[in-house]
Protein backbone atom coordinates (compact mmCIF):
# COMPACT_ATOMS: atom_id res chain seq x y z
CA UNK A 1 0.00 0.00 0.00
CA UNK A 2 2.65 2.51 1.01
CA UNK A 3 4.78 1.57 -1.98
CA UNK A 4 1.91 2.44 -4.31
CA UNK A 5 1.34 5.85 -2.73
CA UNK A 6 4.92 7.04 -2.36
CA UNK A 7 6.48 8.59 -5.49
CA UNK A 8 9.52 6.93 -7.03
CA UNK A 9 13.00 8.29 -6.46
CA UNK A 10 13.92 10.93 -8.99
CA UNK A 11 10.32 12.17 -8.75
CA UNK A 12 8.93 11.78 -12.31
CA UNK A 13 6.12 9.71 -13.70
CA UNK A 14 2.57 10.60 -14.63
CA UNK A 15 1.99 12.68 -11.53
CA UNK A 16 4.69 15.18 -12.54
CA UNK A 17 3.50 15.33 -16.16
CA UNK A 18 -0.08 15.88 -15.06
CA UNK A 19 0.90 18.58 -12.62
CA UNK A 20 2.87 20.47 -15.24
CA UNK A 21 0.28 20.23 -18.01
CA UNK A 22 -2.32 22.80 -16.83
CA UNK A 23 0.18 25.71 -16.52
CA UNK A 24 1.47 24.98 -20.05
CA UNK A 25 -2.06 25.15 -21.39
CA UNK A 26 -2.77 28.39 -19.56
CA UNK A 27 0.24 30.07 -21.12
CA UNK A 28 -1.10 30.00 -24.68
CA UNK A 29 -4.00 32.46 -24.17
CA UNK A 30 -1.73 34.74 -22.12
CA UNK A 31 0.86 34.76 -24.89
CA UNK A 32 -1.79 35.47 -27.51
CA UNK A 33 -3.28 38.26 -25.41
CA UNK A 34 0.08 39.95 -24.90
CA UNK A 35 0.80 39.77 -28.62
CA UNK A 36 -2.61 41.20 -29.52
CA UNK A 37 -2.36 43.94 -26.91
CA UNK A 38 1.09 44.92 -28.16
CA UNK A 39 -0.24 45.26 -31.72
CA UNK A 40 -3.23 47.25 -30.49
CA UNK A 41 -0.77 49.47 -28.61
CA UNK A 42 1.24 50.12 -31.78
CA UNK A 43 -1.96 50.92 -33.68
CA UNK A 44 -3.09 53.28 -30.92
CA UNK A 45 0.24 55.11 -31.00
CA UNK A 46 -0.04 55.52 -34.77
CA UNK A 47 -3.58 56.90 -34.44
CA UNK A 48 -2.31 59.32 -31.80
CA UNK A 49 0.52 60.45 -34.06
CA UNK A 50 -1.88 60.95 -36.95
CA UNK A 51 -4.27 62.87 -34.73
CA UNK A 52 -1.52 65.14 -33.44
CA UNK A 53 0.21 65.85 -36.76
CA UNK A 54 -2.85 66.22 -38.99
CA UNK A 55 -5.90 66.28 -36.71
CA UNK A 56 -8.39 67.74 -39.17
CA UNK A 57 -7.41 65.49 -42.07
CA UNK A 58 -6.54 62.26 -40.26
CA UNK A 59 -9.53 62.16 -37.91
CA UNK A 60 -11.96 63.11 -40.64
CA UNK A 61 -14.59 60.43 -41.20
CA UNK A 62 -13.85 60.21 -44.90
CA UNK A 63 -10.16 59.63 -44.26
CA UNK A 64 -10.86 56.87 -41.75
CA UNK A 65 -13.23 55.26 -44.24
CA UNK A 66 -10.50 55.50 -46.88
CA UNK A 67 -7.96 53.83 -44.59
CA UNK A 68 -10.32 50.93 -43.89
CA UNK A 69 -11.20 50.61 -47.57
CA UNK A 70 -7.55 50.45 -48.62
CA UNK A 71 -6.85 47.95 -45.85
CA UNK A 72 -9.66 45.74 -47.12
CA UNK A 73 -7.96 44.78 -50.39
CA UNK A 74 -4.59 43.75 -48.95
CA UNK A 75 -6.39 42.44 -45.85
CA UNK A 76 -8.29 39.79 -47.83
CA UNK A 77 -5.02 38.71 -49.46
CA UNK A 78 -3.37 38.52 -46.02
CA UNK A 79 -6.05 36.18 -44.69
CA UNK A 80 -5.22 33.68 -47.42
CA UNK A 81 -1.49 34.22 -46.90
CA UNK A 82 -1.89 33.49 -43.18
CA UNK A 83 -3.26 30.03 -43.94
CA UNK A 84 -0.43 29.26 -46.36
CA UNK A 85 2.31 30.41 -43.97
CA UNK A 86 0.69 28.55 -41.07
CA UNK A 87 1.05 25.36 -43.11
CA UNK A 88 4.77 26.02 -43.56
CA UNK A 89 4.45 27.34 -47.12
CA UNK A 90 4.78 30.72 -48.82
CA UNK A 91 3.02 32.42 -51.73
CA UNK A 92 5.02 35.06 -53.59
CA UNK A 93 2.50 35.26 -56.42
CA UNK A 94 -0.47 36.88 -54.65
CA UNK A 95 0.18 40.36 -56.05
CA UNK A 96 0.55 39.06 -59.59
CA UNK A 97 -2.59 36.94 -59.23
CA UNK A 98 -4.52 40.04 -58.12
CA UNK A 99 -3.23 41.88 -61.19
CA UNK A 100 -4.11 39.06 -63.58
CA UNK A 101 -7.56 38.58 -62.06
CA UNK A 102 -8.32 42.30 -62.23
CA UNK A 103 -7.32 42.73 -65.88
CA UNK A 104 -8.98 39.49 -67.03
CA UNK A 105 -12.19 40.53 -65.29
CA UNK A 106 -12.20 44.00 -66.87
CA UNK A 107 -11.71 43.09 -70.51
CA UNK A 108 -14.42 44.32 -72.89
CA UNK A 109 -15.59 40.75 -73.48
CA UNK A 110 -15.96 40.06 -69.76
CA UNK A 111 -17.75 43.33 -69.02
CA UNK A 112 -20.45 42.37 -71.51
CA UNK A 113 -21.66 39.85 -68.91
CA UNK A 114 -22.15 42.60 -66.33
CA UNK A 115 -21.57 42.50 -62.59
CA UNK A 116 -21.75 38.71 -62.29
CA UNK A 117 -19.32 38.19 -65.15
CA UNK A 118 -16.69 40.44 -63.61
CA UNK A 119 -17.02 38.90 -60.16
CA UNK A 120 -17.05 35.31 -61.41
CA UNK A 121 -14.07 35.88 -63.72
CA UNK A 122 -11.97 37.46 -60.96
CA UNK A 123 -12.69 34.58 -58.59
CA UNK A 124 -12.15 31.84 -61.20
CA UNK A 125 -8.83 33.31 -62.36
CA UNK A 126 -7.67 33.49 -58.74
CA UNK A 127 -8.74 29.88 -58.13
CA UNK A 128 -7.05 28.76 -61.35
CA UNK A 129 -3.73 30.31 -60.35
CA UNK A 130 -4.06 28.85 -56.86
CA UNK A 131 -4.74 25.44 -58.38
CA UNK A 132 -1.55 25.61 -60.44
CA UNK A 133 0.47 26.67 -57.40
CA UNK A 134 -1.06 23.89 -55.31
CA UNK A 135 -0.41 21.20 -57.90
CA UNK A 136 3.21 22.29 -58.36
CA UNK A 137 3.89 22.38 -54.62
CA UNK A 138 1.80 19.46 -53.37
CA UNK A 139 2.04 16.97 -56.21
CA UNK A 140 4.94 18.31 -58.27
CA UNK A 141 7.29 18.38 -55.30
CA UNK A 142 8.45 21.92 -56.05
CA UNK A 143 9.64 24.22 -53.28
CA UNK A 144 6.86 26.79 -52.58
CA UNK A 145 9.29 29.67 -53.05
CA UNK A 146 10.21 28.53 -56.58
CA UNK A 147 6.71 27.49 -57.65
CA UNK A 148 5.05 30.73 -56.59
CA UNK A 149 7.94 32.80 -57.94
CA UNK A 150 7.33 31.21 -61.33
CA UNK A 151 3.63 32.04 -61.02
CA UNK A 152 4.53 35.62 -60.12
CA UNK A 153 6.50 36.05 -63.34
CA UNK A 154 3.95 34.23 -65.50
CA UNK A 155 0.90 36.05 -64.12
CA UNK A 156 2.55 39.45 -64.44
CA UNK A 157 3.57 38.69 -68.00
CA UNK A 158 0.08 37.48 -68.95
CA UNK A 159 -1.52 40.54 -67.32
CA UNK A 160 0.75 42.80 -69.36
CA UNK A 161 -0.07 40.88 -72.53
CA UNK A 162 -3.82 41.19 -71.94
CA UNK A 163 -3.73 44.94 -71.31
CA UNK A 164 -0.86 45.78 -73.67
CA UNK A 165 0.22 48.21 -70.96
CA UNK A 166 -3.08 50.14 -71.04
CA UNK A 167 -5.60 50.78 -68.28
CA UNK A 168 -8.93 48.98 -68.76
CA UNK A 169 -11.80 51.20 -67.63
CA UNK A 170 -14.85 49.61 -66.01
CA UNK A 171 -18.18 50.70 -67.50
CA UNK A 172 -20.54 48.41 -65.57
CA UNK A 173 -22.65 50.64 -63.34
CA UNK A 174 -23.38 47.96 -60.75
CA UNK A 175 -19.66 47.57 -60.00
CA UNK A 176 -18.91 51.29 -59.94
CA UNK A 177 -21.87 52.00 -57.65
CA UNK A 178 -20.33 49.91 -54.87
CA UNK A 179 -17.51 52.43 -54.65
CA UNK A 180 -19.87 55.38 -54.18
CA UNK A 181 -20.83 56.78 -50.80
CA UNK A 182 -24.47 56.05 -51.51
CA UNK A 183 -23.78 52.33 -51.17
CA UNK A 184 -22.30 52.63 -47.66
CA UNK A 185 -24.13 50.69 -44.95
CA UNK A 186 -24.41 52.81 -41.79
CA UNK A 187 -21.34 54.72 -42.92
CA UNK A 188 -19.34 51.55 -43.61
CA UNK A 189 -18.06 50.98 -47.18
CA UNK A 190 -19.11 47.67 -48.80
CA UNK A 191 -15.43 46.71 -49.25
CA UNK A 192 -14.93 46.89 -45.49
CA UNK A 193 -17.96 44.67 -44.94
CA UNK A 194 -16.51 42.08 -47.33
CA UNK A 195 -13.16 42.26 -45.54
CA UNK A 196 -14.90 41.80 -42.18
CA UNK A 197 -16.80 38.77 -43.50
CA UNK A 198 -13.63 37.17 -44.91
CA UNK A 199 -11.85 37.83 -41.61
CA UNK A 200 -14.59 36.24 -39.50
CA UNK A 201 -14.85 33.22 -41.80
CA UNK A 202 -11.07 32.85 -41.86
CA UNK A 203 -10.89 33.00 -38.05
CA UNK A 204 -13.62 30.40 -37.66
CA UNK A 205 -12.03 28.06 -40.22
CA UNK A 206 -8.56 28.30 -38.68
CA UNK A 207 -9.64 28.03 -35.05
CA UNK A 208 -12.87 26.07 -35.03
CA UNK A 209 -12.71 23.51 -37.83
CA UNK A 210 -10.89 20.30 -38.70
CA UNK A 211 -9.45 22.07 -41.74
CA UNK A 212 -7.78 24.61 -39.47
CA UNK A 213 -6.38 21.96 -37.16
CA UNK A 214 -5.00 20.05 -40.12
CA UNK A 215 -3.39 23.23 -41.44
CA UNK A 216 -1.61 23.83 -38.13
CA UNK A 217 -0.60 20.17 -37.91
CA UNK A 218 0.90 20.17 -41.42
CA UNK A 219 2.85 23.32 -40.62
CA UNK A 220 4.08 22.04 -37.27
CA UNK A 221 5.25 18.60 -38.42
CA UNK A 222 4.25 17.28 -41.87
CA UNK A 223 5.50 13.75 -41.17
CA UNK A 224 3.61 13.50 -37.89
CA UNK A 225 0.52 14.86 -39.65
CA UNK A 226 0.88 12.18 -42.33
CA UNK A 227 1.21 9.44 -39.74
CA UNK A 228 -1.90 10.79 -38.03
CA UNK A 229 -3.87 10.15 -41.19
CA UNK A 230 -3.84 13.63 -42.76
CA UNK A 231 -3.41 13.77 -46.53
CA UNK A 232 -0.66 16.40 -46.46
CA UNK A 233 -0.52 16.90 -50.22
CA UNK A 234 -4.25 17.40 -50.58
CA UNK A 235 -4.27 19.80 -47.62
CA UNK A 236 -1.55 21.92 -49.23
CA UNK A 237 -3.47 21.94 -52.50
CA UNK A 238 -6.56 23.23 -50.69
CA UNK A 239 -4.51 25.95 -48.98
CA UNK A 240 -3.15 27.35 -52.23
CA UNK A 241 -6.66 27.21 -53.68
CA UNK A 242 -7.79 29.23 -50.67
CA UNK A 243 -5.02 31.76 -51.26
CA UNK A 244 -6.02 32.05 -54.91
CA UNK A 245 -9.66 32.54 -53.92
CA UNK A 246 -8.70 35.39 -51.60
CA UNK A 247 -6.67 36.97 -54.40
CA UNK A 248 -9.68 36.78 -56.72
CA UNK A 249 -11.92 38.45 -54.13
CA UNK A 250 -9.26 41.12 -53.51
CA UNK A 251 -9.02 41.75 -57.26
CA UNK A 252 -12.76 42.38 -57.42
CA UNK A 253 -12.52 44.78 -54.47
CA UNK A 254 -9.67 46.59 -56.21
CA UNK A 255 -11.75 46.90 -59.36
CA UNK A 256 -14.50 48.53 -57.31
CA UNK A 257 -12.01 50.84 -55.59
CA UNK A 258 -10.19 52.00 -58.73
CA UNK A 259 -12.86 51.50 -61.36
CA UNK A 260 -10.32 49.90 -63.65
CA UNK A 261 -8.00 46.97 -64.25
CA UNK A 262 -4.24 47.42 -64.64
CA UNK A 263 -1.32 45.06 -65.01
CA UNK A 264 0.45 46.99 -62.21
CA UNK A 265 -2.28 46.18 -59.68
CA UNK A 266 -1.19 44.32 -56.56
CA UNK A 267 2.40 45.55 -56.75
CA UNK A 268 4.36 44.29 -53.70
CA UNK A 269 1.20 42.82 -52.16
CA UNK A 270 3.14 39.65 -51.44
CA UNK A 271 5.62 41.51 -49.23
CA UNK A 272 2.91 43.48 -47.42
CA UNK A 273 0.83 40.35 -46.80
CA UNK A 274 3.79 38.34 -45.51
CA UNK A 275 4.94 41.21 -43.29
CA UNK A 276 1.45 41.75 -41.85
CA UNK A 277 1.08 38.04 -41.08
CA UNK A 278 4.50 37.80 -39.47
CA UNK A 279 4.16 40.83 -37.21
CA UNK A 280 0.71 39.54 -36.31
CA UNK A 281 2.23 36.42 -34.80
CA UNK A 282 2.10 33.83 -37.58
CA UNK A 283 5.28 31.75 -37.56
CA UNK A 284 7.17 31.85 -40.86
CA UNK A 285 8.29 28.28 -40.20
CA UNK A 286 4.68 27.16 -39.85
CA UNK A 287 2.68 25.55 -37.08
CA UNK A 288 1.05 28.69 -35.68
CA UNK A 289 -1.18 31.31 -37.25
CA UNK A 290 -3.47 34.08 -36.12
CA UNK A 291 -6.05 35.83 -38.27
CA UNK A 292 -6.62 38.54 -35.65
CA UNK A 293 -2.92 39.42 -35.55
CA UNK A 294 -2.69 39.47 -39.34
CA UNK A 295 -5.60 41.91 -39.59
CA UNK A 296 -4.01 44.18 -36.99
CA UNK A 297 -0.77 44.04 -38.97
CA UNK A 298 -2.64 45.17 -42.10
CA UNK A 299 -4.26 48.05 -40.21
CA UNK A 300 -0.87 49.13 -38.83
CA UNK A 301 0.76 49.26 -42.26
CA UNK A 302 -2.22 51.00 -43.87
CA UNK A 303 -2.30 53.61 -41.11
CA UNK A 304 1.42 54.26 -41.56
CA UNK A 305 0.90 54.81 -45.28
CA UNK A 306 -1.95 57.24 -44.60
CA UNK A 307 0.02 59.23 -42.03
CA UNK A 308 3.00 59.58 -44.34
CA UNK A 309 0.76 60.63 -47.24
CA UNK A 310 -1.01 63.29 -45.16
CA UNK A 311 2.33 64.68 -43.95
CA UNK A 312 3.85 64.66 -47.46
CA UNK A 313 6.73 62.44 -46.36
CA UNK A 314 8.78 60.45 -48.84
CA UNK A 315 8.04 56.79 -49.46
CA UNK A 316 11.58 55.69 -48.61
CA UNK A 317 11.13 56.95 -45.04
CA UNK A 318 7.84 55.07 -44.94
CA UNK A 319 9.58 51.82 -45.90
CA UNK A 320 12.19 52.38 -43.18
CA UNK A 321 9.40 52.85 -40.63
CA UNK A 322 7.69 49.65 -41.78
CA UNK A 323 10.96 47.74 -41.49
CA UNK A 324 11.52 49.06 -37.97
CA UNK A 325 8.03 47.98 -36.93
CA UNK A 326 8.57 44.49 -38.32
CA UNK A 327 11.83 44.12 -36.38
CA UNK A 328 10.26 45.49 -33.19
CA UNK A 329 7.24 43.20 -33.50
CA UNK A 330 9.42 40.12 -33.99
CA UNK A 331 11.57 41.05 -30.98
CA UNK A 332 8.46 41.50 -28.83
CA UNK A 333 7.17 38.10 -29.94
CA UNK A 334 10.50 36.43 -29.12
CA UNK A 335 10.58 38.03 -25.70
CA UNK A 336 6.98 37.06 -25.05
CA UNK A 337 7.69 33.48 -26.05
CA UNK A 338 10.71 33.25 -23.77
CA UNK A 339 8.94 34.66 -20.71
CA UNK A 340 5.68 32.70 -20.94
Amino acid sequence: MTQHVSPPRGGTGKATATASTPPARRRLPVRADVRTLSLLGVLAVLVLIGGLTRPEEFLDTRNLQLVLTQASVIGVVTVGMTFVITSGGIDLSVGAIVALSSVWATTVATQEYGFGGILLTAVLVGLGCGLVNGLLVAYGGMVPFIATLAMLASARGLALQITDGRTQIVTVGGVLDLGERGSYVLGVPPLVLVFAAVTVIGWLVLNRTTFGRRTIAVGGNPEAARLAGIDVRRQRLYLYLLSGLCCGIAAFLLIILSGSGQNTNGNLYELDAIAAAIIGGTLLSGGRGTITGSVLGVLIFTTITDIFALNNLQSDVQQIAKGAIIVAAVLVQRRTASTT
